[in-house]
């Protein structure tokens, strides 16, 4: 019984120490920048189109904010006003004001951006009848 413990652990030992590998691979190589890069201008244009679909559901409007919110940037108010306008659509107040919710943890610590923001939607807001969290009074809880 010994005897054959040595033996199995001597052949596994021989099987590590192989200098020459079995299996010669070619190594994939990878291009990073192979594709077009999306202007900032596009980007915009892509998600104002998105939000813009006549007949967006709230899944695809909830997807549709994960996404972008999931990207290292803050929105451009033009791409939240699509956003919101949705929101009006689908009468859905509690989505809108997530969103605005969103918007101000995205800008984390650079507080001069939220009321930029807040300051670019207001007509829109006032129009679609729609409040701030603060107005609501949920940046107190």
């Amino acid at each position: 019984m010994f005897s054959a413990a040595v033996r199995l652990s001597l052949s596994g030992v021989r099987s590590l120490t192989r200098t020459k590998p079995g299996c010669q691979a070619l190594l994939a190589s990878r291009w990073y920048s192979h594709g077009k890069q999306e202007t900032d201008e596009e980007f915009d244009a892509r998600w104002v189109t998105y939000f813009n679909k006549p007949d967006i559901d709230a899944w695809e409007l909830r997807k549709g904010m994960n996404t972008l919110v999931g990207y290292d940037l803050v929105p451009e108010p033009k791409i939240l006003e699509a956003a919101l306008r949705a929101c009006r659509r689908l009468d859905d107040l509690a989505s809108a004001v997530r969103i605005l919710e969103a918007v101000k943890d995205k800008a984390g610590s650079h507080k001069d951006i939220y009321p930029y923001v807040i300051q670019e939607l207001r007509p829109v807001l006032d129009e679609l009848g729609i409040s701030t969290p603060e107005e609501l009074g949920l940046d107190k809880v």
